[in-house]
């Protein structure tokens, strides 16, 4: 062994909740602190959930309304990445309530174990926080039929 490498502090396996680890929930070393903001746990569940394949949509009742307007208006960023995420971070833990609207035809606890699986292993990964929930909703099912416009109506203006 060279000087230089027993110079070095042999990694210790410590417990959970010992500091120096860097397992979930683990946010003190002996060299400091880390703290996240719940913005950053927002943030990242909310691209975790996205990338699930059978989630259409976040948000609920007038965020979601909002959103579409806003969508719609030039020059005007996208709906926010936070949009139907809400999250309580601690020192070392989060809870994530997730609101969704989901594709039709797609089996909903099927989807929900799968953003539930991929939320949790986002947020401990890149945030060092242990996820003790993930609560999600699902407050509408968007159907092929919705992106359509319907040819029957008339239009208001000639």
């Amino acid at each position: 062994m060279s000087a230089e490498a027993s110079e070095r502090p042999a990694r210790v396996s410590h417990s959970r909740n010992e500091p120096g680890t860097y397992q979930a929930g683990q946010l003190t070393s002996e060299q400091g602190n880390t703290a996240v903001a719940d913005t950053v746990v927002a943030k990242v569940a909310g691209i975790a959930t996205r990338e699930m394949p059978g989630v259409y949509a976040m948000g609920a009742g007038m965020a979601r309304a909002f959103g579409v307007v806003r969508d719609r208006l030039p020059g005007v960023t996208s709906t926010s990445i936070t949009q139907g995420v809400t999250v309580e971070v601690g020192e070392r833990q989060a809870a994530i309530d997730l609101d969704l609207i989901v594709d039709y035809g797609i089996s909903i606890p099927d989807l929900a174990e799968g953003v539930r699986r991929n939320v949790i292993d986002a947020v401990e990964r890149m945030c060092g926080l242990e996820v003790t929930e993930v609560n999600i909703t699902v407050g509408d099912v968007h159907l092929p039929t919705d992106d359509e416009p319907d040819p029957t109506a008339e239009p208001r203006v000639q």
